[in-house]
């Protein structure tokens, strides 16, 4: 039998019921292996002497946007990433020149951010260990139909 997860106290208008044991459950699962696994592949990632995951995230993002370049708003939608914690990556990006800020041509007050060069090359080389590290962790874990399935449900969720 499942653990039993610790009480899930809601109160207020958000709370028509009280959720099953197995949602619960569900939940704390859900919860503490997004939380290991992540760390885990993050862990690898860092082993093979990359920055964290988080810098190869809005690399991605810049490399596969127009021209390379996308407001910071933009990131933060893409990333779902709280504004102050991503304004503090693009300066560690931009002081290790793997992004830099632009002047928006038409409105001189708005900024983008663009990928450089050396980001693109960083990007590549981190994908490798990223998709290595996955593999590591989920892929080697799971059959290719078990991998559908577990997509399919958390897409449901999202």
């Amino acid at each position: 039998m499942p653990e039993r997860p610790a009480c899930i106290l809601l109160k207020g208008p958000l709370m028509a019921r009280k959720p099953s044991a197995e949602t619960a459950t569900a939940w704390t699962q859900l919860l503490r292996v997004q939380q290991q696994v992540f760390g885990r592949v993050e862990q690898d990632v860092k082993k093979a002497g990359f920055p964290p995951l988080s810098w190869h995230d809005v690399l991605v993002e810049l490399a596969h946007a127009p021209h390379g370049a996308v407001r910071p708003v933009e990131l933060e939608k893409r990333l779902a990433m709280p504004q102050y914690g991503l304004s503090r990556l693009i300066d560690r990006l931009v002081e290790a020149g793997l992004a830099e800020r632009r002047q928006c041509p038409v409105d001189r007050r708005g900024l983008y951010v663009a990928i450089t060069d050396a980001g693109r090359e960083l990007q590549k080389k981190m994908a490798l260990a990223y998709a290595g590290a996955v593999e590591r962790h989920v892929g080697s874990k799971l059959s290719d139909i078990e991998a559908v399935r577990l997509s399919h449900l958390l897409g449901r969720l999202n």
